[in-house]
């Protein structure tokens, strides 16, 4: 790819991305849309404020949204949205503080370099110019090249201590705040054996916690298969739409007196009718909820309170039997977190599950192999038109090839990749996980290596092969130095998919472009005079964690390689950091709180980045003829694994436990402050599964969620008053 081509690709995302973002700013503006950019806002209550009357500057674009979210403090997301939004925010920091250094050490010593000691005579408007390619082979200049890569390296690793060790501090704080969740005192039992005396796996979870654990064991909720009940409440819950409905759009309501009378006794007869459907659903569905019904539909699995979070802990981190497959603990998740059909799925059967899960993963990476060589095809044009003659056609059709080897691979690759975490989201209910956060950190950590296997290694072999093809089959002694060169070969490459990733992923990240389409379609079709609530979903990490992890990988990579590429990693950051923070005050809601699982993950990711530059480097190094710089480089690499053991050995452990000590210090709080019996009241009721709870049919429609959204003399969409009042800018 020539400068033109990454100029062009550049002009068209810059172009894309100040169109979307000034078209999110007007409509952001207008009340009908409240509901999509304001829709965490209104499920708290908060009022949005919008002029009564239209007035032009509604139409007028603003960077004040810009403003706004640079205004948000840590803290604040913190205290407002929990850990895990956290430590996402704080990925972004990291990114912008480690490119930052990267592109000052690029831009000031090793671009210069490159492109004044080169001794290769590359093309002045090549962008090989400004790379390591540049270089001489066996120059000396490749020292401060060596220099540079430790420079980096050491400073990428002291960022990471120093979020692992800020973000540790951080959950144990969050887990102090937190004291009163119930999930603090509750433990999940899985394979619970059959009492061989009642026939039931109730009454032994009762005789087992007592005996064995008789001074902090508190009660217990034994789970049940509820299919056929939740069978019920689902019809249920469509009947009392369907009656909502008939209501709604009955001719009294709508006309007032002006109606006919058959019209009205039609929609009369309809909603008896179904209110007879209804009351004998819940007949059925309390009848289904008797004790005895019940006892026959019970399962393995139960959740089990205790009288203290030390006691929880002991239980979940013990061995209960010499029998490993019997009486399973585990720290129960929380009660909005639980995957209840999942529990369910008889123990020794989720191995095989995970399994084909892993299976299944697989064979979606190998198949998107194939789009992912078409794509590099496509970038490499030049060399395919020398095999494919009519591709020679785009040439006659001026800009047009810059277009192609552009703009198009890295749009065609990131349409394609854009599916690949919600394949993956899907696949995982194969799995049986008991939580969506384990669900989600799963594929995240899925969706990462699909990444880096086929974003990353697949687009530099196949961009390799495609270019060498010819003269590695003439000179097959040559082809693995060819392929280590695949490195420098594919910078331009990759610098348009960060383009493409970033200024349009992001932008469309923030306008919702989906939502809108629905929201559209809806409110002039069957929804057409209702009430509008939010669209509420949760952030999304496992979508948003691979890609951002997956492009400081190639930042990473690419430091030393080709310091150019650092200025598009700055930028892209600096988006995503601004477009994420409004989206998470604005827009998503926590639906779990894993206080900071997720950094450990996105703590191994990283490393396997910066392993991948060293390892790079050697190879460049040994390409340059230059072995005294490879081996020069060995040592750090050792000292980068050995690093990441210790981080390991000191900071992990207490991602995955609940130290004794911590428990028994939140114990003697709540002790002091009288708390202790509330919370326990508050878990021992917290696990009831949705089959026995009672079903509450008064407002389908217009739940909790209800809009609040007002203007200064009247209000667009009706609500109960809040706290707290916030106005958009303009």
């Amino acid at each position: 790819m020539n400068a033109e081509s990454l100029l062009v690709s550049a002009s068209i995302n810059i172009g894309l991305a100040l169109l979307i973002l000034t078209l999110f700013s007007v409509l952001r503006k207008q009340p009908s849309n409240a509901p999509i950019y304001y829709a965490r806002r209104l499920s708290q209550h908060h009022h949005v404020s919008f002029h009564p009357r239209f007035f032009p500057w509604r139409l007028l674009p603003s960077v004040e949204w810009v403003s706004s979210a640079l205004r948000v403090t840590e803290a604040e997301i913190l205290d407002n949205c929990g850990l895990d939004v956290y430590v996402f925010v704080r990925l972004f920091k990291f990114g912008t503080n480690f490119f930052m250094v990267c592109s000052v050490v690029g831009l000031l010593v090793l671009l210069p370099l490159n492109y004044k000691a080169g001794g290769k005579g590359s093309p002045r408007y090549s962008m090989d110019s400004f790379t390591i390619s540049n270089i001489s082979s066996g120059s000396n200049w490749l020292w401060v090249h060596c220099s540079c890569l430790y420079f980096l390296s050491c400073y990428g690793l002291y960022l990471l201590y120093k979020e692992y060790d800020n973000i540790l501090h951080k959950r144990i704080h969050q887990l102090h705040r937190m004291r009163h969740e119930p999930n603090q005192f509750t433990v999940l039992v899985r394979e619970i054996p059959l009492c061989e005396e009642h026939k039931a796996q109730d009454c032994c979870v009762d005789h087992f916690f007592s005996k064995y654990h008789p001074h902090s064991y508190q009660s217990y909720q034994i789970l049940y298969d509820g299919r056929d009940l939740e069978r019920l409440l689902k019809e249920a819950i469509s009947v009392s739409r369907k009656i909502g409905n008939l209501k709604h759009h009955s001719p009294n309501r709508r006309n007032g007196r002006n109606f006919y009378l058959s019209d009205s006794s039609k929609y009369d007869a309809d909603i008896e009718q179904f209110n007879e459907i209804l009351q004998e659903l819940l007949r059925n569905i309390r009848h289904l909820q008797s004790k005895d019904l019940l006892q026959e539909k019970e399962l393995p699995v139960a959740f089990v309170t205790f009288k203290s979070r030390w006691g929880a802990a002991l239980a979940a981190q013990s061995q209960q039997h010499s029998d490993p497959l019997l009486w399973i603990t585990e720290m129960a998740p929380e009660p909005r977190d639980v995957v209840w059909n999942n529990l369910a799925i008889p123990y020794r059967f989720l191995p095989l599950r995970k399994f084909w899960f892993y299976i299944a993963a697989s064979l979606l990476t190998i198949f998107f192999t194939v789009p992912v060589a078409a794509v590099q095809g496509i970038a490499k044009f030049e060399q395919l038109a020398k095999w494919f003659l009519p591709a020679m056609a785009i040439k006659l059709i001026p800009g047009l090839s810059s277009i192609v080897t552009g703009y198009l691979p890295s749009a065609i690759l990131n349409c394609f990749v854009y599916t690949v975490p919600f394949a993956m989201i899907q696949m995982s209910k194969l799995a049986g996980y008991i939580s969506r956060s384990k669900k989600d950190i799963k594929v995240c950590n899925m969706v990462f290596y699909f990444l880096v296997a086929n974003v990353f290694f697949l687009s530099l072999l196949s961009g390799s092969l495609l270019d060498q093809i010819g003269e590695s089959f003439i000179h097959p002694k040559d082809f693995p130095s060819r392929l280590a060169s695949a490195v420098s070969a594919q910078a331009d490459f990759f610098m348009t998919y960060i383009l493409t990733n970033g200024l349009s992923g992001f932008s469309l990240e923030i306008l919702q472009p989906g939502l809108l389409i629905w929201d559209t379609i809806k409110s002039h079709t069957w929804d057409r005079g209702k009430k509008k609530r939010p669209y509420l979903y949760s952030l999304p990490y496992y979508r948003t964690i691979p890609y951002i992890s997956l492009c400081i990988l190639i930042g990473m990579v690419y430091a030393v390689v080709s310091p150019v590429l650092l200025l598009f990693l700055v930028g892209y950051f600096f988006l995503g950091y601004v477009v994420f923070i409004n989206q998470i005050h604005d827009v998503y809601i926590s639906t779990y709180e894993t206080c900071g699982q997720y950094w450990p993950y996105i703590h191994h990711y990283i490393i396997i980045a910066i392993a991948i530059m060293q390892i790079t480097m050697i190879g460049l190094f040994g390409l340059k003829s230059k072995p005294a710089a490879s081996f020069a480089t060995i040592p750090l690499l050792l000292f980068t694994l050995l690093f990441n053991e210790y981080c390991k050995i000191r900071f992990f452990p207490t991602f995955c436990h609940w130290s004794v000590k911590d428990a028994m210090e939140l114990d003697e709080l709540d002790e002091k402050s009288g708390a202790m019996d509330a919370n326990l009241r508050n878990a021992t009721d917290a696990y009831c599964p949705p089959c026995l709870r009672p079903p509450d049919f008064e407002d389908v429609e217009s739940s909790s969620l209800e809009p609040l959204i007002s203007s200064r003399y009247n209000n667009h969409y009706l609500g109960t008053a809040s706290t707290g009042d916030w106005k958009p800018s303009a």
